[in-house]
């Protein structure tokens, strides 16, 4: 079978009443309001900003597409590069091996990370999207809810948002974490397995997740939603480049809330542009829209209790060796939590 997900190198929904027939076009040409720039940044020195990003990084796809952050920070001297990543770990493991400088991930990674001695900061974070990911199995499963996962194969990335699902998912069917036997797998291989039948269950993030329910009628058994949890994805840089380029990263925010602002509201445009950046078909990215909640939030102390807990789950069931501190990870300090 044919994928409509096409592999390269490289929720709630507010929006299912938009008009989805405005012209493409418009979005490739469409240039963000110019923004006033703090005295700050006239002090730049100019240099280099290396972003990770994943196919389901809609908002860095979109603003990458547009080409507006080259445009804002070429003023100052900073020139962009962009490196896709197959997930959130390899995207952290280029960070501290000092290959990029800022990317975006789930809430899982950063927590693996550091527990790996990754000296990474939270910049800020997205808002909940607790419909992008979910556990799958195949459409002709026996299968009918988490609780009957007991014995059976379910295929995640691990470290991957989509591991902290499962995670829940198990619990909230009254299972134990081992009670279902994780197989470790990134997206392209765990979809080989899932549609070849030597795993049971698939827990996976969008696009793949919209991709799979296309290609092969896969149902849903679980979301985040379902299991009451946020799903929300951080901002990750370096500790360097955000202690040396505060000016930079605030640049990047501010540009990015203007990204998410235009995205939130054009679903069709969006799905265009990220299909010509992924080859994701255009009609997959449309029903990833529908599930999408865009938008950026600081770290408040509310987010960084959330991750201390997902952190505090994981040394739990032993996924991770040592209790973590979450804030000293954040510019926040001590005092605001």
């Amino acid at each position: 079978m044919n994928s409509v997900l096409h592999q390269t190198s490289s929720p709630r929904s507010r929006r299912s009443l938009l008009k989805l027939g405005l012209a493409s076009a418009a979005a490739t040409a469409m240039v963000l309001p110019s923004l006033a720039i703090g005295a700050r940044l006239a002090s730049a020195e100019g240099g280099e900003l290396r972003i990770g990003f994943q196919k389901g990084s809609a908002n860095l796809l979109v603003l990458k597409a547009q080409g507006e952050l080259e445009n804002r920070l070429g003023e100052i001297g900073f020139e962009v590069t962009w490196t896709e990543f197959p997930s959130g770990p390899p995207l952290l493991e280029a960070l501290n091996a000092n290959a990029i400088d800022f990317g975006t991930t789930g809430a899982p990674p950063p927590i693996f990370a550091q527990a790996a001695g990754i000296d990474l900061v939270y910049a800020f974070a997205t808002n909940a999207s607790p419909r992008t990911q979910a556990v799958i199995v195949p459409a002709n499963s026996p299968i009918e809810s988490t609780a009957d996962l007991a014995g059976k194969k379910v295929a995640v990335t691990k470290g991957s948002s989509a591991n902290a699902l499962l995670v829940r998912a198990l619990r909230d069917g009254g299972l134990d974490w081992g009670d279902a036997e994780a197989v470790f797998l990134q997206p392209s291989d765990a979809k080989a397995a899932f549609e070849g039948g030597s795993v049971d269950a698939w827990t996976i993030w969008d696009p793949y997740y919209a991709a799979e329910e296309a290609d092969s009628g896969a149902r849903t058994i679980a979301t985040d939603e379902s299991v009451g949890s946020p799903n929300r994805s951080f901002y990750l840089a370096s500790r360097s480049f955000i202690s040396e380029h505060p000016d930079v990263i605030d640049l990047l925010q501010a540009t990015l809330t203007e990204t998410d602002g235009w995205a939130d509201t054009h679903s069709a445009e969006v799905a265009k542009l990220i299909s010509g950046e992924t080859g994701i078909d255009e009609a997959v990215l449309l029903k990833v829209e529908e599930r999408r909640v865009y938008g950026i939030e600081p770290m408040t102390a509310e987010i960084v209790a959330d991750q201390q807990a997902l952190a505090d789950l994981f040394l739990e069931i032993g996924l991770i060796p040592d209790k973590l501190d979450i804030l000293s990870a954040t510019l926040l300090a001590p005092a605001s939590v």
